[in-house]
């Protein structure tokens, strides 16, 4: 065989073998809800972890808490109630959203605020501390579909980021400080005498 034939049919393995591009989304810290999706037939490489709704690659969130701050992670799911997922930080296992009752595909939710203040829909509240995260999921319980009684493995959740600055421990310790003083004061004035 042609060595120019042999290189050229290698690299044509290499590039076919190449993993599919990721998305990693920079997560703002403001409260907002971001969209992701499961769906093991668009994107059966990945079964039913996250992925990007538009090419169907895996899909991750990157966000850094700064020094001093902490951070309140929320994840709810969306579309049918009765999924729940497992959820990672850079690939290790960070938690998972509440347990919930199998559902159907009968009924849907029209927001995430309405699926989080809802009990039937899962969600994961995490608190997180300063640091560098890469926050991605899979799906560990789908609805069941109602037309043909197996297990969808699609569906679609929302994420959002809030922080807050930690007060300070000597700020805390100065607080405490003087409410133990104006409280020894206070003990301490001396009984009226009356004359």
């Amino acid at each position: 065989m042609n060595k120019h034939l042999m290189v050229a049919i290698l690299a044509a393995a290499a590039t076919l073998a190449a993993p599919a591009h990721a998305t990693r989304v920079a997560l703002a810290a403001d409260g907002a809800w971001n969209d992701f999706t499961v769906d093991d037939v668009v994107a059966p490489a990945y079964g039913t972890g996250w992925v990007d709704d538009v090419d169907g690659s895996p899909l991750s969130f990157s966000f850094t808490i700064a020094a001093g701050s902490v951070g309140t992670l929320t994840i709810v799911d969306a579309g049918f109630a009765g999924d729940t997922f497992l959820v990672t930080n850079s690939g290790a296992f960070l938690g998972q959203t509440s347990g919930v009752a199998p559902g159907t595909t009968d009924g849907a939710t029209a927001s995430y605020d309405d699926a989080l203040a809802d009990p039937a829909y899962s969600r994961g509240v995490f608190r997180l501390a300063a640091g560098h995260y890469e926050i991605s999921g899979s799906l560990l319980q789908s609805v069941i579909d109602s037309g043909t009684g197996a297990a969808l493995d699609s569906t679609n959740g929302g994420i959002r980021l809030s922080v807050s600055s930690v007060p300070e421990p000597m700020n805390a310790a100065l607080l405490l400080a003087g409410l133990a003083a104006i409280g020894a004061v206070t003990r301490r004035r001396p009984a009226r005498t009356s004359i």
